[in-house]
């Protein structure tokens, strides 16, 4: 019997390996970062911290979970080719359309930031409607009034009622748009001279030109601390930038200064999932960086717009009325006050009136020829439906789709991931897109004059790994009429950017919710549903279908996980090491994705790295966006960039952002790995991973296997213990308030 530990972790042992095979000579004994935890490399491993190329984490990690730019760094190995060719009229690929429909929704952003009016001069002190709103903040936080009456105040970002579902229009979405933007050689060169003013590595040059737009070396100059704008660059090291610029005058209460932390600030925490922060922990994170005033800080970053104000609380008089009396009450906490900013806040309340929309849609006479189920039912009466269920239960919103087909509805199916695409099969596959190929206009039935788009019904398999920006273009894009199914497994790690969308929909009850019953078959569904309740379950496994490998430490784990994916696993089960995926806690560590990177490239393909650190057939994770991460192989480079196989699509990553998007890809962190599976994977749990874990990123990476799981175990008591008792970590988002308060609103 092959079994996971309900206890103690098994002993040292072969026997537990598919093949008992004794260790390889010449073999690496330890690879990576000695003394590094996996665990703190990524903080928020369940938060989405860290997981694209070129981010990283919010505070609460000790160093960024990838590998940014920093000042004093060396550039990295030489990009693929030279002088690769500018303004090249190529047609959009589906990466730079997604990312023009984001730039579209946060033009809307900027836009209604300038509607607001213009900042007040910097080193003024607040007053009229900018005192008070800051002295409501800390009346409401301190409990002196009632969280209602905070509502009195002028919101910077006015909640728009939800739109009668007919009468509401629809924003037409671009289907292509200008190719990313690029900054211009004369940019760079004045960027370039500025930072050589300031000792800042010329290697910022393009990321800060790209950042601050034609005009960077001016508004750098003027603001030293906007190179915090650009990933990578920390605090201390802006400030000894801003003191070669500036001299001696500038101080650690710089307003300059403040408003950039405080962006800062919220900008890695939306890589943490948050979508706001507490007021008060805003202003501890400020003391924390010497800042000697935190709450006059953040007052002049509300007035000059660079956060806005929340405070989802009750709307009605009696709702006030009982607001006031908890308040009264000493032990009561007060409803807390939010930062956030303006992008995510738009973002969260487009999504929620489009998905109040959605639910107050009413029962369409369509669907009353369509088979009886619970989830058909529940679609032809209302507008937006929750299904949940594991691997198989993805049967029954296909079949839904199909029905819907069958009564000449228009349909379609949206998964998060290509990889998910394809795993619905040959027949299904056909109908299928992805959710960023129907945003982008690359896949899907197309729009229709009013840029909504030509469907009756829209199935998001995979919905838990939908953030906030994502879920608000697609909630946008949907006709008034459309039926909407956010169907995935609750148990999974949420989404890799900000917010958590499907939990907060299930949480705020604003739809039908349909669980599906159907379990996922084999030891392999049953050792996974049984972590889902918090169980760490003995499983019997005769086709060793899951396996455990003890080991000492991390060297051990190192070289074991590279026997599994090179020798074993092929050998024993018949999955061939480029079907194997190795999956571990974070990107850092003495066994973290860096380490295994390098240990599985060495033994699988090695290579001198000649084309920016890779060689042709390296596995690679590509980030195209935020997020996202593909899998692909490494086909060519030449001067446009590097060439990628990307599950059958040739992608070219321009020389300039493959150290920032490409990243090697034999081993992904769980949550680069969300939405996806593949027939073997080794989860890899060394010791100093211990910290990292808890349920749902055991959920997830155990249940990134099809067919065979192996775990290298190092990790003893912490697996069964981050099972049964540690939640994944908080996100502090709006949508369910936004959504409770809306559908508990009359409708208009």
């Amino acid at each position: 019997m092959t079994a996971l530990p309900r206890g103690a972790a098994p002993g040292p042992s072969s026997s537990d390996d598919p093949t008992a095979a004794e260790p390889e000579p010449g073999a690496p004994a330890e690879t990576g970062e000695p003394g590094g935890s996996a665990g703190a490399e990524d903080a928020g491993e369940g938060d989405g911290a860290g997981e694209t190329p070129g981010e990283e984490p919010a505070e609460q990690s000790t160093e960024p979970a990838e590998e940014p730019t920093e000042q004093g760094a060396e550039e990295s190995a030489q990009a693929p080719g030279e002088g690769a060719p500018e303004g090249q009229g190529q047609a959009l690929s589906e990466a730079e359309a997604e990312l023009a429909a984001q730039r579209a929704l946060r033009a809307r952003i900027e836009q209604r930031k300038a509607e607001q009016g213009g900042p007040i001069e910097a080193g003024t002190k607040l007053s009229g409607k900018a005192a008070d709103l800051l002295a409501a903040v800390r009346a409401v936080e301190s409990g002196a009034k009632p969280g209602a009456a905070f509502l009195d105040s002028p919101a910077p970002a006015p909640r728009r009622p939800a739109p009668a579902p007919a009468a509401s229009p629809r924003p037409a979405v671009p289907v292509s748009a200008p190719a990313p933007r690029t900054a211009g050689a004369d940019t760079v060169a004045a960027v370039r001279a500025v930072l050589a003013e300031g000792g800042a590595p010329e290697a910022l040059a393009v990321p800060v030109a790209t950042e601050l737009g034609e005009q960077a070396a001016d508004a750098l100059r003027a603001d030293p601390w906007r190179l915090l704008e650009v990933p990578g660059v920390r605090p201390e090291q802006a400030d000894g930038f801003a003191r070669a610029l500036l001299g001696p005058a500038c101080g650690p209460g710089d307003e300059r200064r403040t408003t950039a932390l405080i962006g800062r600030l919220l900008q890695r925490a939306a890589l943490e999932g948050h979508t706001a922060l507490e007021a008060a922990a805003v202003r501890a994170s400020l003391a924390g960086q010497s800042v000697p005033d935190p709450d006059e800080a953040v007052q002049h970053a509300i007035a000059e717009g660079t956060v806005l104000v929340f405070h989802d609380g009750p709307d009605d008089e009696a709702a006030a009325e009982e607001s006031e009396d908890a308040t009264a009450d000493p032990a009561a906490d007060p409803v807390p006050v939010l930062l956030g900013l303006d992008r995510y806040a738009l973002a969260e309340e487009s999504l929620a009136d489009g998905l109040a929309r959605l639910a107050r849609t009413g029962p369409d006479a369509r669907w009353e020829a369509a088979e009886p189920t619970a989830l058909s039912r529940a679609v032809a009466e209302h507008g937006l439906v929750a299904h949940t269920g594991g691997e198989t239960a993805r049967a029954e919103p296909l079949a839904l789709a199909a029905a819907a087909r069958g009564l000449g509805l228009r349909a379609a199916v949206a998964a998060y991931t290509e990889n998910g695409r394809r795993r619905l099969g040959a027949d299904a596959a056909v109908d299928a897109v992805t959710v960023a190929g129907l945003l982008s206009g690359a896949e899907g039935p197309g729009r229709d004059e009013e840029g909504a788009l030509a469907l009756d019904l829209l199935v998001v398999l995979d919905a838990p790994q939908l953030d906030v920006e994502t879920a608000a273009m697609l909630v946008e894009s949907l006709p008034d009429g459309c039926r909407l199914v956010l169907s995935g497994d609750p148990g999974v790690l949420w989404s890799a950017g900000a917010g958590r969308v499907f939990a907060d929909v299930l949480a705020a009850g604003a739809c039908p919710h349909i669980a599906s019953r159907t379990p996922d078959p084999g030891p392999l569904g049953e050792l996974v549903s049984g972590i889902g309740i918090g169980e760490l379950n003995q499983v019997e496994a005769p086709g060793k279908e899951v396996v455990i490998v003890p080991v000492r430490d991390a060297g051990e784990a190192v070289h074991r996980t590279v026997q599994l994916v090179a020798d074993s696993v092929p050998r024993a089960i018949g999955v061939p090491a480029g079907q194997t995926q190795v999956i571990t806690v974070g990107h850092g560590g003495s066994a973290g994705t860096r380490a295994l990177n390098a240990a599985l490239k060495q033994r699988l393909n090695p290579g001198p790295g000649r084309f920016g650190g890779f060689d042709p057939g390296d596995r690679v994770a590509y980030a195209p966006a935020l997020g996202r991460t593909v899998p692909g192989t490494v086909v060519s480079a030449d001067a446009e960039g590097l060439h990628l196989d990307c599950e059958g699509e040739r992608v070219v990553v321009p020389k300039e952002r493959v150290e920032s998007a490409v990243r090697h890809g034999w081993a992904l962190t769980a949550h680069q790995a969300a939405g996806m599976r593949w027939p073997a994977a080794v989860v890899v749990l060394p010791g100093d991973a211990a910290q990292g874990l808890h349920r749902a990123w055991v959920y997830t990476a155990f249940s990134r296997a099809e067919r065979h799981l192996s775990v290298v175990h190092g990790v003893d008591q912490a697996l069964p213990r981050a099972v049964a008792e540690i939640p994944p970590p908080p996100r502090t988002t709006r949508l369910r308030a936004l959504l409770e308060s809306l559908l508990a609103a009359p409708e208009e």
